[in-house]
């Protein structure tokens, strides 16, 4: 984690105090479900809760780690320290290391992403209220970044919620898919551990008993999680390429906001760059290097090996945490952004009605012409305009071969803006109900 490009409240759940308590309180659920079986005393369950304030000494922790090699041990010893020896005796009872471990990290993952599902809500509504806005704002549409046929602004801002409303719908299942926890003892089992305490603690960490794990819970799950955080940062990725473009001086139909007092560079003080959509790009980059590592961890070594172990320990923060700053910086850019429509209009036309051909050749094949034929005859008049300057629909109007299938009324109808946009109400309806 890059402090740069962090948020409180996601790494507060990646804190060693957060993990030792949550450490802590399956240890102490678990005690309960045991007492509750007769497995052990139910003074002992209750004595572990005496330490349900205790702010745990991580430094302490450490300090045993250095010694025993071993971090749930560690943290089993350091709790005795609090709530003594003897009643401490028969916490972890039949449990294994990776009943804590993993059982903690999908609590942590299923907490970062309701951090992440809060932060998909702010950037939706920021897509939607700018889409709204600027439904009807003509802009032309690019294919190959190369001018296509007119669309709108609101078009584009609404196809962006779109995208991210499937993230979302993604996400959630995620969340599902990772919101399970293993209280089964060594190899999965149950031998030495009734199966009604994993039901007790997965109840308690508001989790689901996973329904066979070995010695840890199948990486599967996680492999899906961080899977779809990079997705989500590749459509991150998607809406800064399109404002990174938009902002291009010889474009500038969009750019970001630029505050007071801000510098755009160090030599040049004319520039205004898009310095957040390109930190975007960057950050999209590093959530999705989580993703094939997580892929690589579902294969371990029969019921268990802890291959996987450090890859998670570096991806689980880092990845939550930086798609956690990444969604909240594009909702800032797109609540703040500043659209230049008369540009965007100016920028359609600069090609003298070019765009339009497609009109211009189905109404030929309309006319009774052949395809291959109108498809020249258009052609031949828009490389005019490529390479003269020349205006389209005056080399329409000029061409006799044209003229052969269609008046001057067909062909100035051919120009009119709103056919284009005729349908973007349909489209609203679709995407925002």
């Amino acid at each position: 984690m890059i402090p740069r490009y962090a948020r409180k409240e996601m790494t507060d759940i990646w804190e060693p105090a957060t993990k030792f308590r949550i450490w802590y309180e399956i240890e102490a659920h678990a005690c309960d479900a045991q007492a509750k079986l007769g497995v052990i005393p139910q003074e002992n369950a209750d004595a572990v809760w005496k330490a349900k304030d205790v702010d745990f000494d991580v430094a302490r922790i450490d300090e045993i780690e250095a010694v025993t090699k071993h971090d749930v041990i560690a943290f089993l010893t350091h709790l005795a320290e609090h709530i003594g020896s003897e009643q401490a005796r028969f916490v972890h009872q039949g449990m294994t290391s990776s009943d804590v471990l993993d059982t903690t990290l999908n609590v942590q993952l299923v907490r970062a992403a309701d951090i992440l599902l809060a932060d998909m809500d702010r950037l939706l509504a920021a897509l939607k209220k700018r889409a709204l806005e600027h439904k009807d704002t003509v802009r032309i549409g690019r294919s190959h970044g190369i001018h296509a046929e007119p669309t709108t602004m609101g078009l584009t801002f609404a196809r962006f919620y779109a995208e991210m409303d499937r993230n979302k719908n993604r996400l959630e299942k995620a969340k599902w898919e990772i919101a399970t926890g293993a209280i089964s003892g060594a190899v999965g089992t149950f031998a030495n551990i009734d199966p009604a305490v994993e039901e007790h603690v997965c109840e308690q960490m508001g989790l689901r008993p996973e329904p066979i794990s070995t010695q840890v819970i199948p990486r599967d799950r996680h492999a899906m999680f961080f899977a779809t955080l990079g997705v989500i940062a590749s459509s991150i990725e998607n809406v800064a390429i399109e404002i990174r473009h938009m902002q291009r001086t010889e474009v500038l139909e969009a750019e970001e906001f630029f505050s007071k007092g801000q510098k755009g560079s160090s030599a040049m003080p004319h520039k205004r760059n898009p310095v957040l959509t390109e930190n975007l790009t960057g950050l999209a980059r590093l959530v999705r290097m989580t993703v094939v590592p997580a892929m690589e961890n579902v294969a371990l070594w029969h019921e268990r090996d802890i291959s996987h172990s450090s890859v998670e320990r570096g991806i689980g923060p880092d990845a939550t945490v930086t798609l956690d700053f990444a969604l909240n910086r594009l909702a800032g850019v797109i609540e703040n952004l500043v659209v230049y429509p008369d540009n965007m209009l100016a920028n359609m036309n600069k090609f003298r009605g070019l765009i339009m051909s497609q009109r211009v050749l189905l109404a030929l094949t309309q006319a009774g012409v052949s395809r291959e034929d109108a498809y020249k005859l258009v052609q031949r008049n828009a490389m005019k305009v490529w390479e003269q300057g020349a205006d389209f629909k005056e080399e329409l109007l000029a061409d006799e071969d044209v003229r052969k299938a269609l008046s001057a009324e067909d062909i100035d109808e051919k120009f009119d803006l709103g056919y284009h946009t005729k349908h973007v109400d349909t489209i609203f309806k679709r995407v925002f109900g």
